[in-house]
């Protein structure tokens, strides 16, 4: 029981840390849970660790949400930007094609160090775009579109968003606003798609799943608060850095 509880603290927190910060929650997830061999993750718990990141977003952002009611071109972009994601969520899940993509090492491995140096190359210029001018019809789909790629672990839903949105020569922090708003339908659709599957298995709610969600709750919630002060101030270099020695290390791992 005691070590269950471990496993789950651990899993929130990878979760917590990492679904907002350009480095790929679902590559750490599966990273953690193969190489240190756990087994208290189920799909109930993965919900919850999504529920949890779902809820700090949420809260974080609560007020421009709020705000969303006398905004309603942000609100029809934010819209129109999680259609591709959520449409081809639904037919990889559909035709569960899911399992092909998880607990491939070498798959984390390869999209970790390619889509790391594309981070790198989109954020060397210095652009001034901002949300509030600047964010269209086109740019919105097509920075959905790229986030279609954030299904294949190792990618980084939050790391090929600020790379779309860099692309388009949004400022760093409005990149990354992009991001964490873009995240909220897509975790959210996501967490309805696993929440089916795991309605059809028998489940028992437990206190794993009430400690997976706060934990997951507020790492997540600080990492977002720690992320967008540090993007003000600072590149996105040591997470390309980080990304390039997590691959490294998956490289020797799966060839040795």
């Amino acid at each position: 029981m005691f070590s269950n509880i471990i496993e789950i603290i651990i899993l929130s927190i990878v979760q917590g840390i990492s679904e907002f910060l350009p480095i790929s929650s679902s590559a750490h997830l599966n990273i953690v849970e193969i190489i240190f061999e756990f087994n208290s993750n189920s799909l109930m718990i993965d919900v919850s660790l999504h529920l949890g990141s779902l809820l700090a977003i949420i809260f974080y952002f609560r007020r421009e949400l709020l705000d969303l009611r006398n905004n309603q071109t942000l609100l029809s972009l934010l819209i129109i930007g999680s259609i591709p994601i959520v449409m081809a969520g639904y037919i990889i899940s559909s035709m569960g094609l899911v399992s092909l993509l998880e607990n491939n090492l070498k798959i984390i491995a390869w999209t970790t160090l390619i889509f790391g140096i594309i981070l790198y190359l989109a954020d060397k210029s210095k652009f001034d775009k901002k949300i509030s001018s600047n964010l269209n019809f086109k740019t919105i789909l097509y920075i959905g579109l790229f986030q279609i790629l954030a299904l294949i672990p190792g990618v980084s839903r939050a790391g090929i968003t600020i790379t779309a949105a860099r692309l388009f020569r949004f400022n760093r922090f409005d990149s990354s606003k992009i991001s964490f708003l873009l995240a909220i339908p897509a975790i959210a659709g996501a967490s309805v798609l696993q929440l089916k599957n795991a309605i059809g298995q028998s489940f028992e709610f437990s206190y794993l799943i009430l400690i997976s969600i706060s934990f997951s709750f507020l790492f997540s919630y600080f990492t977002v608060k720690f992320f967008l002060d540090y993007i003000n101030k600072f590149s996105l270099n040591v997470f390309v850095i980080y990304r390039i020695i997590i691959s490294i290390i998956l490289f020797i791992i799966i060839y040795n």
